[in-house]
């Protein structure tokens, strides 16, 4: 498994790391240890410990990283006297090796650690800060990732439905460091839901937010849009093969839309999920022509592209639709204009 939150364009690392790493490479004590690290923002130790299990599930050390985290922990922590920064930075640590624990395939540990981490957040359910919140939007995305693969979709659905709208939360104030969690919480909820209408409606809900995140030309957000699209043309796939052809056109309309925010050059995936979306388009009643009119524009799109098994597919299927879709004249014309 590859999508849990420890993925590198999930959060951005803040600079504060920095201060962490000095901290660790000088010779504290324990004690003073856990007295420096409760004086710096959450978010440097948060992001260090990251990026720490970051870069050994990269080396594939992934053991030794659930080692090094639990050693951190370890430092941070006494029984019964985490409170304040400490049982925030406790809690955030629990979560990070809920991601590690589900990247080494231990499902019932990381659902374990996750259990020790709500305990810990549970203390105070009614706090609204980033620290808090971004910890809970994190865990709750990672168990329902595990719920997913268990093919236990109710509570995947309503885990990833919070995570999402947290995430929505939190990128109102901080759209760069955010904004790609939220993205892909929207992505994975494609998945987590088996229900084509609530899917709908969620993709529906956040759907300002997720246009808004397209415009920012970060490394971050684009790379948690491009999952998002793929996500989006699978469903339409899915549904299009299920014979469910009005629903795959939403999806691939949709998928189409966020693509060419991020692609502004027409590509290979764009004239892909363009032909995916004239082929379903072909499939309902009342639009068929605009399915016929698409294709043939893929065509010379096909072409300029040189993607000679696509302009194939183009071509078979419009020569395959009742009453003939080929628009010959029309592609003459195209390559070798008057």
């Amino acid at each position: 498994m590859n999508q849990e939150s420890l993925q590198p364009i999930f959060l951005e690392l803040t600079p504060g790391i920095a201060d962490a790493q000095a901290m660790v490479e000088n010779k504290f004590s324990i004690a003073e240890l856990r007295k420096k690290f409760a004086g710096l923002p959450f978010e440097s130790v948060y992001d260090f410990a990251r990026s720490i299990a970051r870069e050994m599930v990269i080396d594939g050390r992934i053991s030794e990283a659930i080692e090094k985290i639990t050693e951190f922990d370890e430092v941070i922590t006494r029984r019964g006297e985490e409170e304040g920064a400490l049982a925030d930075l406790h809690a955030a640590l629990m979560q990070i090796l809920v991601g590690l624990h589900i990247q080494a395939e231990n499902l019932d540990e990381s659902m374990r650690v996750a259990a020790k981490c709500l305990t810990i957040l549970a203390q105070e359910p009614k706090r609204r800060d980033e620290p808090f919140l971004s910890v809970l939007a994190a865990l709750l995305y990672d168990i329902a990732r595990v719920h997913t693969v268990r093919g236990e979709h109710r509570q995947a659905e309503r885990e990833i439905e919070k995570s999402a709208k947290i995430y929505e939360r939190l990128a109102r104030t901080s759209p760069e460091r955010y904004g790609p969690a939220h993205l892909l919480a929207v992505a994975a909820a494609t998945q987590a839901y088996t229900s084509r209408v609530k899917q709908a409606n969620m993709l529906a809900h956040f759907q300002a937010a997720t246009g808004a995140y397209m415009e920012m030309a970060t490394a971050g957000v684009e790379g948690a849009a491009a999952k998002l699209v793929d996500s989006l043309a699978q469903e339409g796939e899915t549904l299009a093969r299920m014979g469910r052809h009005r629903e795959a056109v939403q999806y691939f309309t949709r998928a189409l839309k966020y693509l060419t925010k991020i692609e502004k050059d027409f590509s290979l995936q764009q004239l892909e999920l363009s032909v995916s979306l004239g082929e379903a388009l072909l499939e309902v009643r009342g639009t068929r022509d605009k399915g016929i009119h698409l294709l043939n524009t893929m065509l010379h799109k096909a072409t300029k592209l040189n993607a000679d098994d696509t302009h194939r597919r183009i071509v078979e299927v419009l020569l395959n639709t009742r009453n003939g879709g080929i628009d010959i004249l029309g592609f003459w014309h195209k390559i070798f204009p008057r």
